[in-house]
């Protein structure tokens, strides 16, 4: 279980071993044993024996921003990160290993943009040219990427980010023509958002973010030690390069609330300046939508994990190698 604070003035404490949330609508008594991650927006509260609690059962505590992007965390000292690790990260990042890395992160998620245009896309559609134009051209820009050499990332990261950047262009292009006409958009807007489709995606990431950090950390990675990303101060960049693997999961959740006509103005508020904001239905929606998501069971190299799973397993396994790893 996720539990999400996000309404003004709930709180969670702890009484006789339990978490007890409490709001204007009553209390509600949960076990440590069943919940996974708390999430905190601003306005809600959390004690400090449920702070506390929830080290001792190693369950995430994030307080999060209005997009759901986390903002800090508390985390058990379990989790430090020991300095081979530390180390080796860092000479992984200026290696030539790490441009094959970062390439192969990359190249899987133009692959999940062509796959899932193809799965959402009807047989047979109006814009069917269109979207055969846009594959070739993902295809084209995954080649470059694929095949571009160097022995440190800088001297080609600035070509890998256009071109990456471009393909996510035209793969937006063609989401925004196969949603209903309500929901389509004319480009990625991120903060603030610009539209319906934007405004959940940038929260849905938030979401992403959260578990992608947190499962670098249990893994024993420094999350401010990036590569593509690294030159971003004090920010927790290893997250921006590792989430890329796993953003297509938000983009089909978002996708498909909107395809279903799930959200509607009651979701969210458009403010003075035009921007786009979720209110707490369209939070509890989306949250729900996506922690459902994340609990299925999917068998990716072999391996029947749910979703959540298999990101706490792909940082385990990057962990291992940056631990065995040797400068050649």
């Amino acid at each position: 279980m996720e539990v999400i604070l996000n309404t003004f003035g709930t709180s969670i404490i702890v009484d006789r071993g339990a978490f007890v949330i409490m709001n204007k609508d009553g209390k509600q008594r949960i076990d440590p044993s069943a919940i996974k991650s708390i999430s905190i927006s601003k306005g809600a509260r959390i004690s400090s024996d449920a702070a506390l609690l929830s080290i001792e059962n190693e369950i995430d505590v994030l307080f999060v921003d209005g997009t759901g992007k986390p903002e800090g965390r508390v985390w058990s000292i379990k989790y430090g990160s020991i300095s081979t690790i530390r180390r080796n990260q860092l000479d992984f990042t200026l290696s030539c290993q790490a441009v094959v890395w970062i390439k192969s992160i990359l190249t899987e998620k133009i692959n999940n943009q062509v796959a899932l245009l193809l799965s959402i896309s009807p047989i047979e559609w109006e814009h069917q040219p269109q979207l055969n134009k846009v594959v070739s051209r993902l295809n084209d820009y995954k080649n470059k990427i694929s095949n571009q050499q160097a022995e440190i990332l800088s001297d080609i990261v600035q070509s890998l980010r256009g071109w990456e950047g471009t393909a996510s262009r035209y793969y937006f292009s063609i989401i925004s023509l196969l949603l209903p006409d309500e929901y389509k958009f004319e480009v990625r807007s991120q903060h603030p958002a610009n539209d319906v489709f934007n405004c959940l995606l940038n929260y849905g990431y938030g979401i992403l973010y959260g578990k992608v950090e947190g499962a670098l950390i249990k893994a024993g990675l420094d999350p401010y030690v990036g590569v593509m990303h690294r030159e971003d101060y004090n920010r927790p960049v290893l997250v921006f390069d590792v989430i890329e693997k796993f953003r297509i999961w938000i983009d089909f959740v978002v996708f498909k609330l909107l395809q279903q006509k799930v959200i509607n103005e009651d979701c969210y508020q458009v403010k003075n300046d035009g921007s786009y904001w979720l209110e707490g239905l369209g939070k509890r929606i989306l949250i729900q939508s996506v922690n459902d998501y994340f609990d299925e069971i999917v068998n990716i190299t072999g391996l029947n994990r749910s979703r959540a799973n298999h990101i706490e397993m792909f940082a385990t396994k990057f962990a291992q190698y940056i631990l065995k790893y040797k400068i050649v």
